[in-house]
Formats: C-alpha cells, sequence, structure tokens
C-alpha cells in the first residue's frame, strides 16, 4: 500500500517536471527553434492539427525557421495560425515556404522571458509540494486506520521527502538551463 502512494507521488512529480520541460521549450530564447510551433494549430480541412503534422519544418540559420506545407493551399492558415499564437512573429511567403524570422531580443524582452520563466518553475515547484502533502496525508491515515506502523510513516515521509527535494532539484535545473539561453547574447 505505501507503495503505491510513493509510485503515484512518484509520477506525479516527473509528470510536473516534463510538464515544465515542455512549456520552456515553448518560451522562445532568440534562437529559431522548431519546437517552439508544436502548440501552434493550423485548421486542416476544419479539424485543428499541429503545425508540424502539415509540413516540414526547418531551421537553415539560427535565427530563421522554414514552414514547408506539404499542400501549397496551406500556407494562408499557416500564416493565421502563426499570426494569431503568442510568438509575436509575422510570417512571410513566397508561394511554396513560410519564412518565420527571429528578431534580436533586447535586454527588457530577455529580463521578462526569464521572468515568465521563473513563475513557472515557481508553480511546479507548489505543484510538487501539494503532491508531497498527498502522499504524506495519505500516509498519516494509513497510520490512523492502523495500516502501518509508525516506523513505516516515518521512514515514507522521508522517502517521500527525498523524491520532492529531488524534483525540486530537476525543476531548478531546467530553469536555470533556460535561463542560461534566454540571457545569452
Amino acid at each position: 500500500m505505501i507503495d503505491d502512494v510513493m509510485s503515484t507521488a512518484k509520477e506525479k512529480m516527473q509528470k510536473s517536471c516534463a510538464a515544465y520541460e515542455r512549456d520552456m521549450m515553448g518560451l522562445r530564447a532568440g534562437r529559431a527553434n522548431p519546437q517552439l510551433l508544436d502548440r501552434i494549430m493550423v485548421d486542416y480541412y476544419g479539424t485543428p492539427t499541429p503545425i508540424n503534422q502539415i509540413g516540414n519544418i526547418s531551421s537553415p540559420e539560427p535565427r530563421l525557421l522554414v514552414i514547408a506545407p506539404w499542400e501549397a493551399k496551406m500556407i494562408p492558415q499557416v500564416e493565421k495560425a502563426i499570426q494569431k499564437s503568442d510568438l509575436g512573429l509575422n510570417p512571410s511567403n513566397d508561394g511554396k515556404i513560410v519564412r518565420l524570422v527571429f528578431p534580436e531580443l533586447n535586454e527588457e524582452r530577455r529580463r521578462d522571458l526569464t521572468k515568465v520563466a521563473s513563475k513557472g518553475a515557481e508553480e511546479t515547484k507548489v505543484a510538487i509540494r501539494n503532491i508531497r502533502r498527498d502522499a504524506v496525508d495519505q500516509i498519516k491515515k494509513m497510520k490512523k486506520n492502523s495500516e502501518i506502523t509508525e516506523d513505516d510513516q516515518k521512514d515514507a515521509e522521508e522517502k517521500i521527502q527525498k523524491m520532492t527535494d529531488n524534483a525540486i532539484k530537476d525543476v531548478e535545473a531546467i530553469y536555470a538551463k533556460k535561463e542560461k539561453e534566454i540571457m545569452e547574447v
């Protein structure tokens, strides 16, 4: 029973870290990264479809993304989806491909992006601590119902705390990596 609580808590903590890391991949850091487009949906014959499923995305230069839709008539929809997104980029096309030029980030914008990354890290840490609290509550309930001994309870709580500490270290490492990437000129 304790193992179930521990494995569930560990799985939830890992999912929280993975979600934060995915969010950070979508945060623009001055470099053209095809993953920035992962969450953009294009209206593909009435069905919202991820942009990476309607064409090839490449980065021939550090500040340029090129989207080559498999169907040329999808270019206007791709442009419209990018303009509606929160990327703040203006796409251009030549009838066959869509180009996205990433402007150089100024110092103020870099600071704003690090604040966004920091806020996300804090929210993820709070989520991890909530997972810890729920797991510890379940362990205490088991002790109260005489399903486990006091020693088992203490051991389990210590293991849950270690898992929490490791998950928070992971989040901080992801944030530090993203902050370095953002502040790099």
